[in-house]
């Protein structure tokens, strides 16, 4: 996986991902703080770093817009879904996501899921994006330290998250206002894509269908937006900021 930025490389080198190579171009200018430990820490664990001239870095990626700072690292590791279960911890949140194709849409989620804290992301193998080079990028880095687990099924996965009492909340314009619903205890939050939205069967097998309140007349929000208010909307019920 290619990795580019600064901010996006050092939280790689914070997370279980292996980083290979560092390339800087030439040219860049590592003089801030934040540059300079950045250097330091990499050279600490042990990881190549390649001075390189852009002309040479225009052939080795080519199809990278920001070539001041590029990791080379390992595959993004998927975390197993009945881990990603087990893992302790009270109130625990889950954020399902049901085809989301955009790589952008996917990478914000992310970082907004890092900054609440959420247990844990669950996405579908087919028919969706998963963890790539953009998605790494868009999040800032953010989705290493998101675990996130890939399913065959996101049906069977809200059954049997239910089955573990976790309460599971479908986003969908027709739903409660999630600012009506005391929103306790384990809670899984079901998001469609900005196209279909969540699919009927989720929503059936969900415990409610929450919404969020507009006034304009064009009712959608982005994924991520949308994403974003519900989380924090359950985590200031739980006073946690």
């Amino acid at each position: 996986m290619i990795i580019t930025g600064l901010n996006a490389v050092s939280e790689a080198l914070e997370s279980e991902m292996t980083v290979e190579k560092i390339y800087i171009r030439k040219d860049s200018v590592m003089t801030s703080k934040k540059a300079v430990d950045f250097i330091s820490k990499a050279r600490k664990k042990g990881i190549r770093i390649i001075f390189e001239e852009r002309s040479k870095l225009d052939v080795l990626f080519p199809n990278e817009r920001d070539q001041r700072i590029i990791a080379e690292t390992t595959e993004f590791k998927y975390i197993d879904f009945d881990e990603l279960l087990s893992k302790p911890g009270e109130n625990k949140l889950y954020v399902i996501l049901s085809g989301i194709e955009d790589p952008h849409n996917l990478g914000a989620i992310l970082r907004v899921c890092e900054s609440v804290g959420v247990t844990g992301v669950i996405i579908p193998e087919r028919r969706a994006v998963g963890v790539n080079d953009t998605v790494m990028r868009a999040s800032a880095g953010a989705a290493t330290h998101v675990p996130t687990a890939k399913v065959t099924n996101i049906n069977n996965a809200i059954r049997t998250l239910k089955d573990n009492f976790v309460n599971v909340y479908s986003a969908d314009s027709k739903g409660e206002s999630v600012y009506s619903l005391k929103l306790s205890g384990d809670i899984a939050v079901v998001i469609g894509s900005e196209g279909n939205g969540v699919p009927e069967l989720a929503k059936k097998l969900s415990d409610k269908i929450i919404s969020l309140p507009q006034r304009g007349k064009v009712n959608s929000l982005n994924a991520s937006v949308a994403t974003g208010i519900i989380l924090y909307e359950i985590a200031r019920q739980r006073l946690e900021f």
